[in-house]
């Protein structure tokens, strides 16, 4: 286990996670369009028809002959309205009574709104400003028949599933979410609620995980938290690599007396890297063991957000096939920071709009990884870059909102 003294780079570390997900994309599944919201699409889709589908009427009002704005008032020849229609025709000097949505009549080439017109006795007098073609929405212009409308890769927001709804497609081919069994490590964890004794702390890293994991849209299974116990941890552990796609633990990685998980990892599975050069989260352990990847985090709860917010969920995203970066922002240090060591650093942040339309960020004073009030007030990581680092107040920076 002295192969690792050093760690990775995270940009190193990042791209070893992204082709290590390459290699293991979940299978390829059809959805109903109310069962695909926030799957990771993993076929193009090509709309069948164009959107919308014929000329409509984009108001409430009447549908005329531009060339018959003359000032002289258009007879009213009948209605028009949303739905099942038939075919229906307007000639020189009339008009049609139409409601939003409905099909433009044959001869018709505008819509005049209903609150602008005057009706009387049979007769509709229509403002002479209205210009030719206004209201109308016409056939194709959102969507022509054959266009792709959505493309693998892409999350499936409400808004992309409904243009697949109204494209007239039923079923989606989505990426399977990853399975994923969270365990946390360590003899000093007692469960919430429960007394402590000298020495214990409560086991926050789980419904920290589990939290994380369920605002990716993922449904996680938490295991029971594992003793300090190396025959018990590689038990649990191989259990759980055959049913899963993804293990991820907290604690028992770095490099002492109690950190079993590498060992494990070494002599039951593969390791693909251990230690990368980021702070908070230096120890986190990459690895494969039967059909599971394992993530392994470090034990303080900053470092597990860190490690997962930066490059678990890149994992997790690439075994999707998923091909959106993830929201990504740039704001305006509100206090300096300085930065003497190497490695790149996540610093916990507050991030604002301000009044002038800019984004500020501001660093959170604690710097300790076991420090999770901090985490708590704050809502960014702060992404400070290799090298000694000396920034300040009003330098722009890379922030990763959560």
């Amino acid at each position: 286990m002295n192969d690792y003294p050093t760690g990775i780079g995270f940009e190193d570390a990042l791209q070893q996670v992204m082709a290590l997900a390459a290699t293991r994309r979940t299978d390829v599944r059809s959805v109903a369009l109310g069962r695909a919201h926030g799957h990771v699409l993993a076929t193009d889709v090509v709309s069948p028809l164009a959107l919308p589908p014929f000329d409509n009427s984009a108001m409430d009002g009447f549908a005329f002959r531009h060339a018959d704005l003359t000032g002289a008032p258009l007879r009213l020849v009948g209605d028009r309205f949303a739905g099942p229609a038939g075919e229906a025709a307007i000639g020189i000097g009339e008009c049609m009574r139409i409601t939003t949505g409905a099909p433009l009549p044959a001869g018709a080439d505008s819509v005049a709104i209903k609150e602008n017109c005057l009706v009387d006795s049979g007769h509709v007098r229509v403002p002479l400003d209205t210009p030719a073609g206004a209201n109308v929405r016409r056939a194709g212009e959102d969507v022509e028949v054959g266009q792709t409308v959505l493309y693998a890769g892409a999350l499936l927001t409400p808004a992309r599933v409904a243009l697949a709804a109204a494209a007239g497609v039923a079923t989606l081919g989505v990426a399977r979410k990853p399975s994923v069994a969270v365990f946390t490590t360590g003899d000093e964890l007692v469960e919430p609620g429960l007394p402590l004794a000298h020495g214990q702390i409560h086991d926050s890293n789980r419904d920290l995980l589990m939290g994380l994991l369920r605002a990716d849209g993922l449904e996680p299974t938490a295991w029971p938290a594992l003793p300090d116990d190396p025959a018990r941890i590689e038990i649990a552990l191989r259990d759980a690599a055959c049913a899963f796609d993804v293990v991820l633990t907290c604690g028992g990685v770095s490099a002492g007396e109690k950190d079993h998980v590498p060992a494990v990892l070494e002599r039951f599975g593969r390791i693909a890297f251990w230690k990368v050069r980021m702070k908070p989260g230096m120890p986190l352990l990459v690895g494969e063991l039967d059909q599971a990847v394992v993530l392994a985090l470090p034990g303080n709860p900053v470092s597990v957000l860190a490690t997962y917010l930066t490059l678990g969920r890149a994992l997790l995203d690439g075994l999707q096939g998923r091909r959106e970066p993830r929201p990504h922002w740039r704001a305006r240090l509100s206090a300096p920071i300085e930065k003497k060591h190497a490695r790149r650093e996540f610093v916990r942040g507050l991030l604002e709009p301000r009044a002038d339309g800019t984004l500020a960020v501001g660093p959170n004073a604690a710097t300790g990884s076991h420090r999770l009030r901090a985490a708590a007030e704050s809502n960014a990581l702060i992404v400070v870059p290799d090298g000694p680092q000396s920034l300040a107040a009003g330098d722009a920076v890379d922030v990763l909102p959560y």
